[in-house]
């Protein structure tokens, strides 16, 4: 018979090493991209033998939706970082800086464009980021749906949708900005983000 004790460290080996696993395969799939990187080269840069690694992920698609889930808790955080902001453009301009740091609590912009790409080539991968993008928008919409004195923006419900999407639109461009002009000036950065989250939400500003 299996002890809680002993339950609870198998379950933290299982997961400190699907930890692994995704961290080097985020390497290399922003080295190699998703077609180059085998699961053989995720193995060797996790330390682990190819064999192994099937233990835990039954093919690259698995692991990459495994990255997509883990972002997806990464990003539901970072909304929760968001909605406690007095300033919402220095909290876009902290999650501009943090993107290219390596750590599974960001995800790189060259990783961002990898994902996007396969997206558009495989449906299985689309339908997640797809629920992805679901969960996001719908905790955001909701966020801005609430009333000022509950730490909202008090938007109805139609311009909330509206507001979010252009709010999505601008993070997901940064990323796209952060891989092509990594040496952007801050200044003009924080004072473009003032400028349009200003439009954006002008009863709060």
């Amino acid at each position: 018979m299996i002890r809680p004790s002993q339950k609870t460290k198998t379950e933290s080996r299982t997961q400190a090493q699907r930890e692994r696993i995704l961290t080097a395969a985020q390497a290399c799939f922003v080295q190699k991209g998703f077609h180059a990187a085998s699961m053989a080269t995720i193995a060797e840069t996790a330390g682990m033998s190819p064999g192994l690694i099937y233990r835990y992920f039954e093919n690259k698609n698995a692991i990459i939706l495994a990255i997509i889930e883990q972002q997806l808790e990464v990003v539901r955080h970072k909304i929760r970082q968001l909605r406690a902001s007095s300033d919402l453009a220095e909290g876009i301009m902290e999650h501009f800086d943090e993107h290219d740091t390596g750590s599974s609590n960001s995800m790189s912009s060259a990783l961002f464009l990898e994902m996007s790409a396969e997206a558009t080539r495989d449906p299985q991968i689309a339908a997640a980021l797809q629920r992805f993008d679901d969960t996001v928008r719908n905790e955001l919409v909701e966020w801005l749906g609430r009333s000022e004195q509950r730490g909202g923006h008090g938007l109805p419900a139609g311009v909330a949708r509206e507001r979010v999407l252009m709010l999505l639109c601008l993070l997901e461009g940064l990323k796209v900005r952060r891989a092509r002009e990594p040496g952007l000036d801050r200044k003009l950065l924080r004072r473009s983000l003032d400028f349009v989250i200003e439009a954006l939400f002008p009863p709060l500003r």
